[in-house]
């Protein structure tokens, strides 16, 4: 996902692509780093022939005789223009290769399995609907159900057949991989695949024909009492969001033909699963991805935080099933893949854990003595529990102690040898139903397929083990990425309503983090975040507690610890770098 990085002519540095904005500096024009402090770059006068001017954002190259100018970005107090900027800045493309787009225009016309298309089973006769954000452009999966003898239901879980247009030995194929995943800011995308595929040949779109891999189903409440896979030909009959599937769960909105029976049934399906994974011990920790609103211009106008429903839950408990059986036919027949594995969580991790919880008067389970890390496992469950509870009968700690919850567990990766999948406590588990927008998922695709002798194409099994760490890298890249463009937006909003009510407004809040040196503050309906250092807390010097959940007044006792609710004011706002700077309102 990196750009390579290259040594700046008589710097001795390292440098890649840099984003920069230009500034006066007497008679001379200077590039100040957007996204850092402390440093200024010289120019080497090609401001001009780059359409740059002064106040510009821009994008900073490396030639002989030091920076130029690349290309002109916008402007720095446009939310739109930083995003984009930013992107850049972390070695994101924001464009294909012409070759890769060539390509990817050829294949979505034909794609290169097109011959096999009369051996493909036709489910076009299924009622089929998919279910996605309001915002959604992509639509990995779609889902059927109808009802079976003896109160079984079948289930068909139609995944996009990525893997009939992205071949081996293409353009298409290597760019896809060094890509490895999409990443999604606000407003914007870099997608895995280019937009002649993820939004049109392969996305499962309400009236057209696709191609899919399906998983069919025959299940008995939560068991599945057979299973199958294809290659298919489908058709969507409806395109559903997630806020009309809960009007229709809620009764507020009638379901329609032909679809209407299908959604009844998945329904009924992804409850009895929900329930089973209840009982067989998962994590429960809830979490809300914020979405952004822009105007015309490009300014952050509003967000909002879509919970998690069981509208939600049902596509989410239906992608959860279709991965597993997948995991369970690979890995029964020992075929090379990569799987979506989560260790146990270290011991030491979850007794420190309850310490912290215990130090906040929260709940918290039994645990013995010498954990093993499946007793490890269990406790941290539990443990979820206790804490989802406890945040639901205070009202407080739901952003801070569920960030606790997921500190003591170890961070899932990709990886050719099976160890399971703690959190959601599944024995075999890989990701399989998201292939346009994570090439993990396509490998699970050939591998799939090949062990039918649906394609011939198998995943290598030399070449595994370097592609789950490249693919995990590249997750953990995309997620950062992302972090830090939402925290970009909430800067831009906060600014923006600071300008309209004051600089003096004071903001309701409650602490979500804290290190020697401060504590963070969630505050305001918007969820914005920042910072107010030790050093301006007045009256006392607080220092940490053993426990690292709180800061205590060395003089007056008093203490600030996590999920506690505080009053705040806005010191400072730095939007490209994602900053708020806090002081504690007067009492």
């Amino acid at each position: 996902m990196s750009t390579p990085a290259r040594t700046a002519p008589g710097s001795g540095r390292v440098e890649g692509p840099l984003v920069a904005v230009l500034s006066k500096r007497g008679r001379f024009l200077v590039a100040e780093p957007l996204f850092e402090r402390g440093r200024r770059v010289t120019l080497d006068g090609s401001i001009r022939r780059a359409g740059a001017a002064a106040g510009d954002i821009v994008l900073l190259g490396w030639g002989k005789r030091g920076a130029r100018v690349v290309r002109s970005l916008g402007h720095p107090d446009v939310a739109r223009d930083v995003l984009g900027a930013l992107m850049l800045d972390r070695g994101l493309r924001l464009s294909f290769p012409r070759a890769v787009e060539s390509e990817a225009v050829d294949v979505a016309q034909s794609p290169p399995g097109e011959g096999e298309r009369a051996e493909r089973r036709d489910l076009t006769g299924l009622a089929t609907f998919t279910i996605d954000p309001v915002t959604a452009r992509d639509y990995d999966d779609a889902v059927s159900a109808e009802r079976a003898d003896g109160g079984r239901i079948r289930m068909w879980i139609h995944i996009a057949d990525v893997t009939a247009y992205v071949r081996p030995g293409t353009a298409l194929e290597r760019e896809t991989a060094r890509r490895a995943t999409s990443v999604y800011v606000p407003g914007a995308v870099e997608p895995m695949l280019p937009e002649a595929l993820s939004s049109g040949a392969c996305s499962l779109v309400t009236g057209q024909e696709r191609l899919a891999v399906t998983v069919e189903l025959l299940m008995d409440g939560p068991e599945t009492r057979s299973v199958a896979f294809h290659r298919s030909r489908i058709r969507s009959d409806a395109r559903l969001t997630y806020d009309q599937v809960d009007r229709i769960f809620a009764g507020h909105e009638p379901p329609a033909a032909p679809w209407g029976e299908a959604l009844a049934a998945a329904r009924e399906v992804a409850a009895a699963l929900r329930e089973r994974r209840g009982r067989r011990g998962s994590l429960e920790v809830e979490s809300a991805e914020p979405s952004f609103q822009f105007d015309e211009s490009g300014d952050v106008v509003g967000v909002g935080y879509e919970a998690q429903t069981e509208s939600h839950r049902v596509i989410e408990e239906l992608m959860i099933l279709a991965n597993e059986r997948v995991a369970d036919h690979l890995a029964g027949r020992r075929l090379p893949t990569l799987y979506r594995v989560h260790d146990r969580p270290d011991p030491a991790a979850v007794e420190r854990l309850l310490d912290q919880l215990a130090s906040l008067d929260v709940p918290t389970p039994p645990a013995p003595r010498n954990m093993s890390p499946q007793q490890a496992g269990d406790v941290a469950r539990e443990a979820s529990r206790l804490v989802a509870d406890h945040v639901r009968r205070t009202g407080h700690g739901r952003w801070a102690l569920g960030a606790l919850v997921l500190r003591s567990q170890k961070q899932a990766y990709y990886s050719p040898r099976n160890i399971g999948h703690a959190g959601l406590a599944s024995a075999r588990y890989c990701h399989f139903t998201s292939p346009i927008r994570r090439y993990p998922d396509v490998v699970a695709h050939r591998a799939l397929l090949s062990s039918l002798g649906l394609d011939e194409v198998a995943p290598r099994p030399d070449a595994l083990p370097d592609a789950g760490e490249y693919c995990s890298a590249a997750e953990r890249d995309a997620m950062r990425i992302e972090r830090d463009a939402d925290d970009v937006c909430l800067c831009f909003l906060l600014e923006r309503r600071l300008h309209e009510e004051g600089w003096e407004t004071a903001f309701d809040g409650e602490i979500v983090g804290i290190i020697a040196s401060g504590a963070f503050v969630r505050f305001g309906e918007e969820a914005f975040e920042g910072f107010i250092p030790v050093r301006r807390m007045r009256g006392d010097w607080y220092q940490l507690n053993e426990e690292e959940t709180a800061l205590i007044g060395e003089d007056s006792g008093r203490a600030f610890r996590l999920g506690d609710p505080v009053r705040v004011t806005v010191g400072r706002v730095d939007p490209p770098r994602g900053r708020v700077d806090l002081e504690l309102a007067p009492d």
